[in-house]
């Protein structure tokens, strides 16, 4: 098969070292037909897996009902998906009494949730507090909400009004969190893009008592974490924590680019027509999606399914040479490696027959398909485990400089492919 063509595409992305042309569950294929397990899941995306039937077949219905109308006009899909998502906000059987504006992305519903932060606040407090390390979006407005400094750097002056504090320091938020000036608190339950970093368990029980004492909003960003990844519908609900305000998106459509952003009742009010909208957002296409998706996650279970796949993953995890800690809730798991070789160890993963990715030096995320089976499990570990193997044997205990200085172990073994028990293989897919 011949190459893509990418010369026509902007450079805002490495060169990809592989091309998948289709995906099955929790497998994908490249453009030669070779398998991989997925434990990306596109960035938290395909929780239900690649090409769910349920999904797939109310998208093809809908694209050939209607697709687009605009927000000018009503449609039943979007409305219906609201309830949905009031209730899971709720815990999945009271709803929550929250009102929701659709979007397309996770950093257009953190947009809609700054933009209500300061409607709601009044002039002259428009400022919102949010963490060192956190991504909340790639917007002018998210980036300057986003705590990566560079990130950032290209792209000053960024919009006025954030703030940054460290992440699970309650005294350093309430030093921030002057009630004349702050609007909102921004922070998500468990920072992803940071390495699966989890808090303190009465961080975010302290945030609320905070926002509460002095009249801001505490907005939860659930783009990663939501949508039973974690073992809960949302993250902030192992701690019994009511948010005002939740942006969601990755996989509320298993693929079908969504967001959205929910807030308590008289916090929407705030938003009066006029004052913010989207062209695409809550369309009947992508909401028929979404409604799938949902009814999909309700049937299966999915909270339940990733607590206990979880700690199967993790168990496996933890046994791995080179692994010192495995941190997250659910589905959503870092393993922390004795020193910086989870680049290097992610793209041989992929060699090998694995997606996941590395957020940290030291750091290698899973965020697989909440539907993934025990086997994918154990194999995607087996994977693992033979090249961590050889990756801690050369670099040693943490600190210790690696044999090899083009990043790779300086006696590597080629990786196997293919045959039972290979890495290349899909018997159980």
């Amino acid at each position: 098969m011949s190459l893509v063509d990418r010369s026509a595409l902007m450079h805002s992305y490495a060169e990809p070292p592989v091309t998948f042309v289709r995906g099955e569950g929790s497998v994908l294929y490249d453009s030669t037909d070779r398998p991989y397990l997925d434990f990306l899941s596109g960035l938290a995306v395909t929780s239900l897996g690649h090409a769910h039937p349920v999904v797939a077949d109310a998208i093809a219905d809908q694209a050939r009902t209607l697709s687009h109308v605009s927000n000018l006009f009503g449609n039943p899909v979007g409305a219906e998906v609201a309830v949905t998502l009031d209730r899971l906000i709720g815990g999945g059987t009271t709803r929550a009494g929250g009102q929701v504006f659709f979007a397309n992305s996770g950093a257009e519903a953190n947009e809609c949730a700054l933009k209500l932060a300061r409607r709601w606040a009044g002039p002259g407090r428009f400022g919102v507090v949010s963490t060192w390390g956190a991504f909340h979006g790639r917007t002018l407005a998210t980036l300057a909400a986003t705590g990566q400094e560079e990130k950032q750097q290209p792209f000053l002056p960024l919009p006025d009004g954030f703030d940054h504090v460290p992440y699970d320091d309650l005294d350093a938020m309430d030093a921030a969190c002057d009630p004349t000036r702050i609007a909102a608190v921004l922070v998500e339950p468990i920072m992803g893009e940071a390495g699966v970093v989890v808090p303190s368990s009465d961080y975010l029980v302290g945030l609320r008592q905070l926002c509460s004492e002095r009249n801001i909003l505490l907005m939860v960003d659930e783009v990663q974490t939501g949508l039973g990844r974690t073992g809960r519908w949302f993250g902030f609900q192992h701690l019994g924590v009511e948010p005002d305000v939740v942006t969601m998106a990755k996989a509320l459509g298993n693929g079908m680019p969504a967001g959205a952003c929910w807030a308590r009742a008289e916090v929407a009010a705030a938003f009066v027509p006029g004052d913010h909208g989207s062209t695409f957002g809550g369309q009947p296409l992508a909401m028929s999606a979404v409604r799938a998706t949902l009814w999909v996650m309700e049937a299966e279970g999915v909270p339940e399914r990733a607590r206990i796949a979880g700690a199967r993953l993790r168990a496996g995890l933890e046994k791995l040479p080179g692994v010192v800690s495995v941190r997250g809730e659910g589905l959503l798991l870092a393993a922390v490696l004795a020193n910086d070789f989870a680049v290097p160890a992610a793209r041989e993963a992929l060699e090998g027959g694995l997606v996941i990715n590395a957020p940290r030096p030291d750091v290698l995320r899973f965020a697989p398909s909440l539907l993934v089976s025990d086997a994918q499990i154990d194999r995607a570990v087996g994977i693992l485990g033979r090249i961590l193997a050889r990756f801690a044997a050369v670099f040693g205990p943490a600190g210790s400089a690696p044999a090899g200085s083009d990043g790779h172990p300086a006696t590597a073994v080629p990786v196997e492919r293919g045959g039972a028990g290979g890495a290349g293989g899909a018997d159980d897919g």
